[in-house]
């Protein structure tokens, strides 16, 4: 099997009660991506996704500007590996 892309995402601003994990849920059926989104204790949401590098690239910037007014910075940390996910969902 061969490796994808990982990478967890961390947003942070006013993330949290404003549609952001369903946003990036609605974002996310338009990349070839798999991973999950959840809201955080401290009041970031956390991205984890998985695909072609490029495609995570892409579906990341298409948060960031479907959501730009309410992010006040994105933290990336990336890896490639197998795949965890088969789907992409809320958390």
């Amino acid at each position: 099997m061969a490796d994808v892309h990982h990478e967890s995402v961390y947003f942070s601003g006013h993330v949290q009660g404003v549609g952001f994990r369903y946003s990036t849920l609605q974002v996310a059926k338009e990349f070839e991506v798999t991973g999950q989104v959840c809201n955080l204790a401290d009041g970031r949401v956390q991205l984890d996704i998985e695909g072609s590098l490029q495609q995570v690239n892409a579906f990341v910037a298409a948060v960031e500007e479907r959501m730009h007014g309410y992010i006040r910075r994105v933290e990336r940390t990336g890896s490639s590996g197998a795949a965890k996910y088969h789907d992409f969902r809320i958390q």
